[in-house]
């Protein structure tokens, strides 16, 4: 077959649109794991570990269960009591013998004075002696270290034998929640009015998680809230959505691709993005009719994402548009439209690539 004369061009990957469906628009965005709380447990007073904590790293931890214990003084303080107490008997026994043997003048007034006083300082030391013992079993009940949340357990901060205080700054094992868990990303702050609009509506709102290169989806959950502010430098509010992740399937600051559904526009016109273009009349499109020849039309879009746009006016359901080799076409030009597949072997150097459409689709 010849080659097409200079007057035409040639466009690839047609389709013929068929009835509009309904479009649901998604903003995109790339996100990021934020953990929930995730606290490092501390001991209240130095002393030396003595318990591995509990569960192995990047296991789970269950709340209120004893990641870590600690060695504790309260022996070396009961020892000290239980002395001080023998110690105290024996000065008594000794003052009952004084005061018998004063009355028949064997000892002297002084000596039984002095066995009185020694008996008085001996209760004393004693009374110390139990409040030693009340702090260190205080200390005692503070060295057995409870996970205040379900989590994640971390690498060990801390071996066996280690001497660690309250002051430490690593902590004994840090402890990251996963379920449930919140993804941070961020929305265009001309796109605001619309969340906020459905959130006053009462809508929930669904998010999807998808991976890095934006082919899997990862999980499921549902915006929590927005920021209380847009950030100056990018022109855009963060937004934090939260997902169960009871199959763990995402992991603390892991980079996904947030996809956002916010509404559902009824029998619209789409067309890809990449087929509207800006000119000094406005936004227009190339359009084909049934001789394959090309005219701008000029259009009101409306709704959109990375892939695709809503048009509100100047196209209908059916209209085939060009998306490739926009800028050789001129005002009445013919092109040549062919197959996907035929375009990776024509040689024409000059190619447009033309859909049809009209189609909703979903927006992703």
């Amino acid at each position: 077959m010849a080659p097409p004369s200079r007057r035409y061009r040639r466009a690839n990957r047609h389709q013929r649109s068929g009835t509009p469906l309904p479009f649901r628009p998604r903003h995109r965005d790339g996100g990021e794991y934020r953990h929930r709380p995730q606290p490092r447990r501390r001991p209240a007073a130095g002393h030396p570990l003595y318990r591995r904590p509990a569960g192995q790293s990047g296991r789970s931890a269950r709340g209120n269960r004893p990641p870590a214990s600690l060695k504790s003084p309260s022996a070396q303080a009961e020892g000290q009591l239980a002395k001080d107490r023998a110690t105290l008997a024996n000065a008594r026994r000794d003052l009952a013998r004084y005061q018998q043997l004063v009355k028949t003048n064997l000892v002297s007034r002084q000596e039984l004075d002095t066995q009185q006083s020694l008996v008085s300082e001996t209760q004393g030391t004693i009374k110390a002696d139990e409040a030693a013992v009340a702090s260190a079993q205080l200390q005692l009940d503070w060295s057995r270290i409870t996970a205040p949340i379900d989590g994640r357990v971390g690498l060990k901060q801390v071996d066996i034998g280690n001497q660690i205080a309250s002051g430490d700054t690593t902590g004994i094992v840090v402890l990251t929640q996963t379920h449930p868990i919140d993804v941070v990303f961020t929305l265009p702050e001309n796109q605001i009015a619309t969340v906020v609009q459905a959130q006053k509506a009462g809508k929930k709102l669904a998010v999807e998680a998808w991976d890095r290169t934006n082919k899997q989806k990862i999980s499921e959950g549902s915006l929590l809230s927005l920021d209380n502010q847009i950030d100056a430098t990018t022109g855009t509010i963060k937004l934090k959505a939260r997902f169960t992740n009871l199959d763990d399937a995402l992991f603390p600051n892991q980079f996904v691709n947030a996809r956002m559904l916010v509404d559902t526009e009824q029998n619209a016109v789409v067309i890809p993005t990449a087929a509207l273009q800006m000119g000094n009349e406005g936004h227009f499109v190339w359009v084909l009719n049934d001789e394959n020849k090309v005219s701008k039309h000029t259009v009101t879009p409306g709704i959109q994402d990375s892939l695709k746009v809503v048009i509100n006016a100047g196209l209908s359901a059916g209209d085939r548009v060009v998306t490739d080799g926009i800028d050789r076409l001129t005002e009445g030009a013919k092109v040549e439209v062919v197959e996907a597949h035929d375009a990776a072997t024509a040689a024409e150097p000059e190619k447009a690539t033309s859909r049809e459409y009209g189609k909703k689709g979903a927006r992703s």
